[in-house]
């Protein structure tokens, strides 16, 4: 069954004197605000498209490695990942650096890893970014 989540923007105003406000429609989790200096320079408290994009793949990739190990008899007990994606005004997204420090009982740093890369690579946001490089740090806790 497909499902599609829906979030929904306001802007008023020219790109860099302008401002707006990002609303998670589908989770009613409410609103951020967005602008240009705090995607280009300090976030001062609001939002950007590179750091929804760094929440939407820090999570879709813990699910998928979480799925992955627990598919392989070994459900970790805990998954800490972040997401960092890097944004250069005039360029765009120059990267994505994923990190993630696991605990998962009766699995070693090789296989974690192995675990960790395949999660990189198949995580559904992951594949919706294959315009971007993605780089991985994994290591259990």
């Amino acid at each position: 069954m497909a499902t599609t989540r829906s979030a929904h923007t306001v802007w008023e105003g020219s790109l860099t004197e302008g401002s707006g406000t990002v609303t998670f429609d589908s989770s009613g989790i409410g609103e951020q605000a967005v602008s240009w200096p705090a995607r280009a320079e300090q976030a001062n408290g609001k939002t950007s498209p590179e750091e929804l994009i760094a929440a939407a793949h820090s999570s879709c990739f813990s699910m998928a490695l979480s799925h992955g190990l627990t598919g392989a008899g070994t459900p970790p007990s805990r998954l800490t990942t972040s997401a960092d994606v890097t944004f250069q005004p005039g360029t765009g997204i120059t990267g994505i650096h994923l990190t993630v420090e696991g605990t998962v009982p009766g699995i070693d740093e090789d296989a974690f890893v192995a675990a960790a890369e395949d999660a990189k690579a198949n995580c559904p946001v992951s594949q919706a970014l294959t315009g971007t490089t993605i780089t991985l740090t994994a290591k259990l806790g």
